[in-house]
């Protein structure tokens, strides 16, 4: 039950100006600026907003839709509000993994691996749990004893030692995670989901992102221009995860060194590909050995994979990295998921 207000006149708080600047009717509303997303993010990251207001301001951008400049303005309070990496713990490559998996296995771990192989630091973030029925890449690497940290100190040895890390959201920016499993309760996606993406807590120059609807990929290009991302590679993977779905063609947006780049990736297989009855790791285990062969699985690692060796080394063709891709596999370490 809502207490009675006060009859006394009350101040009016501080966040409520970003609120009413989102809500102020068809005429009067407008969308924030880069420095106000980022006031306003940063007091809600930091306790100082009400839980009516943070919900009503996510939902308020659920229904405008997010700006570019909005959600540079929040990842930029993100990166102020988080636990910082130790100076000097860097990465080649930002990995984000926040969708889970609910069609097919979690292949685009395979290509993670072969990126590591061939030298790449691929630093990996994201969280799990927010939606029923998925299988989260946290669950899948500890599944195959891939690393997965549990702070920046077990980061750094990792990527040192295996150059292959996962460090949950929860870890380096607990207020952050809060807000992702809130989406039961608001029963919609919220710009978090969008913004997570972005954050790239290492400043890897290169960094490879996943939407679940097309329109988003653009948001996305625009808003790492704006923060001077120097590589970043979007398109609509499987499921929502960095993964490429061979029966389809992928329509890739790419930003090098601010100048964006959109054109499509042909589908590799004609033929409809049914869904799973349940993603599993075990399908990983043996493809990576050489115990049982899949068509869709292999086109699907090598593809993501070859993508990103183009976010890495953006002046690759296709047909180069296509190629290197394939070798990564011929030649990739076949104990290594024993």
């Amino acid at each position: 039950m809502i207490d009675k207000p006060s009859t006394s006149a009350q101040a009016e708080h501080p966040f409520a100006p970003y609120l009413r600047i989102l809500g102020k009717g068809k005429t009067g509303t407008r969308s924030l600026t880069q420095d106000e997303a980022r006031i306003a993010f940063e007091m809600i990251l930091t306790g100082a907003a009400e839980p009516l207001q943070i919900g009503a301001f996510l939902m308020l951008l659920r229904v405008k839709e997010e700006t570019p400049e909005e959600l540079a303005g929040f990842v930029q309070a993100c990166r102020s509000c988080m636990i910082a990496a130790p100076a000097g713990l860097g990465a080649d490559l930002d990995w984000s993994c926040y969708a889970g998996k609910k069609h097919q296995h979690p292949w685009f771990i395979l290509s993670m691996l072969l990126l590591a192989e061939a030298g790449y630091r691929v630093f990996v973030h994201g969280s799990k749990g927010h939606t029923a029925g998925r299988l989260y890449a946290e669950d899948a690497l500890r599944q195959l004893r891939l690393p997965v940290a549990a702070s920046w100190a077990d980061v750094a040895t990792q990527l040192d030692t295996e150059r292959l890390s996962y460090l949950p959201l929860q870890h380096f920016c607990q207020p952050l995670q809060a807000l992702i499993e809130l989406k039961p309760l608001l029963g919609l996606r919220s710009p978090v989901n969008t913004l997570s993406r972005l954050v790239n807590p290492l400043r890897a120059p290169a960094s490879l992102q996943s939407v679940f609807h097309p329109a988003y990929a653009r948001l996305h290009q625009q808003a790492d221009q704006i923060l001077g991302q120097p590589q970043a590679m979007v398109f609509k993977g499987e499921s929502g995860e960095i993964e490429v779905k061979p029966q389809a063609d992928t329509r890739v947006a790419m930003l090098n060194e601010q100048h964006r780049d959109d054109w499509v990736l042909p589908r590799s297989l004609s033929q409809r590909i049914d869904s799973v009855p349940a993603p599993a790791t075990e399908p990983l285990r043996a493809l990576w050995r050489g115990q049982a062969t899949d068509t869709y699985a292999l086109n699907a690692v090598l593809a993501t994979t070859a993508l990103a060796l183009m976010t890495l080394a953006p002046d690759t063709t296709l047909e180069t990295a296509q190629q290197r891709a394939w070798q990564l596999w011929e030649n990739r370490n076949l104990a290594r998921l024993s």
